[in-house]
């Protein structure tokens, strides 16, 4: 089989004028084996999933809005694709490239009772909000005496790694919002997780932030429920069930763990069992806690930065709650403590050599 032919058979359809192929993709995306409620499906991409959910919400309540920057003609990643058009420029519309104002105004359409659903055009911009999210919406139901509360607000975020965002476009700020009692904060990782979570963050009594990994929108493909469903917030994923380590991810880093969970396997004998923990507030510490206590041993892996990343949270609720069950320490495997780079992204994510290498340590400690 030549070059050209080789290329074909694994999809790609045009050949470079150098003869060469770049891999941006540091992952090879796992569907889910089985769609998550019966009934009729669809295949679907990510962006597409979350199109659908909108569509759902907005159709089911009439008081739903949609809005951010440049969502009118459907944002920069087609999320919002067509949705004005079906229901009107009163119900999906274009905001000021203001996150301050974006998160202010949903906060006050959320306390008259609406169903708000904003979009944070990056998860990088949200820093400007950070104000509004976690000292307004977050605590709205506490410093009310549950009087009032910004339920009913949804705030989604694109995040992660893409390949070539740099420093502006690739963080994955979870961990900031983690330590803000009040708000809930999920990762979905494809187009069945991304639709459900969505949608039981529109009927959930607390403001929520969905962040997306951005690489997933086109790469993740499933086939998806047409029909409308949740998925449980704070609810862990047991993708595969293993003996001798544990893996936790979330987002897009949960499909490099189930590859290095295939090369940890035929490479060096080893059971692992790989755990999406897709809500990170809260999170699920039943499901985390009785994975280590079986298999002894446990690597964390995330794109953020390792100091104060969420995963340490995770390592220290591991050590005192599994202690006495651990054969090594609690490995995390995750970005460096400097800012995302642009050309050294592929030397800055967990990929599945640095987590494999993360395996072996933990294995022979």
């Amino acid at each position: 089989m030549n070059v050209l032919q080789k290329l074909v058979s694994t999809g790609v359809k045009t050949l470079p004028r150098n003869g060469l192929v770049r891999h941006s993709s540091h992952f090879v995306y796992q569907p889910d084996a089985k769609a998550p409620v019966e009934g009729p499906t669809q295949k679907m991409n990510m962006f597409q999933a979350i199109n659908q959910a909108m569509d759902i919400a907005l159709e089911q309540n009439e008081s739903a809005l949609v809005f951010g920057e440049d969502v009118a003609f459907g944002g920069v990643f087609r999320c919002s694709m067509g949705l004005q058009k079906k229901y009107g420029k009163q119900r999906v519309f274009n905001t000021p490239l203001c996150e301050q104002g974006i998160a202010g105004f949903a906060i006050g359409v959320a306390n008259t009772g609406a169903k708000a659903i904003a979009e944070m055009q990056f998860a990088d911009y949200i820093f400007p909000a950070f104000d509004q999210i976690v000292n307004e919406a977050a605590k709205y139901r506490y410093r009310s005496g549950n009087l009032y509360d910004c339920g009913s607000l949804t705030f989604r975020a694109p995040c992660g790694a893409v390949g070539h965002g740099a420093c502006y476009h690739s963080q994955s700020p979870e961990a900031y919002f983690a330590h803000t009692p009040g708000l809930k904060v999920v990762v979905p990782r494809g187009p069945n997780k991304a639709k459900g979570l969505l949608l039981a963050c529109v009927k959930d009594n607390d403001p929520c932030i969905v962040f997306e990994p951005k690489t997933l929108y086109r790469a993740a493909v499933e086939e998806v429920p047409v029909a409308a469903f949740e998925s449980p917030i704070g609810k862990a994923d047991i993708l595969r069930s293993g003996t001798d380590i544990t893996l936790v991810g979330w987002g897009t880093q949960i499909h490099v763990l189930q590859e290095v969970a295939n090369m940890a396997k035929t490479q060096l004998d080893v059971s692992c069992e790989v755990i999406d923990l897709v809500s990170i507030l809260p999170w699920d510490k039943e499901t985390i806690c009785n994975s280590v206590k079986k298999t002894g041993r446990v690597l964390i892996a995330h794109e953020a930065p390792l100091t104060n990343g969420f995963g340490a949270e995770l390592a220290a609720t591991i050590q005192e709650e599994c202690f006495l069950h651990l054969e090594s320490p609690v490995l995390r495997v995750t970005g460096w403590d400097t800012p995302f780079p642009h050309v050294f992204e592929p030397f800055y994510i967990p990929d599945k050599h640095r987590c494999l290498a993360g395996i072996r340590k933990l294995i022979n400690y």
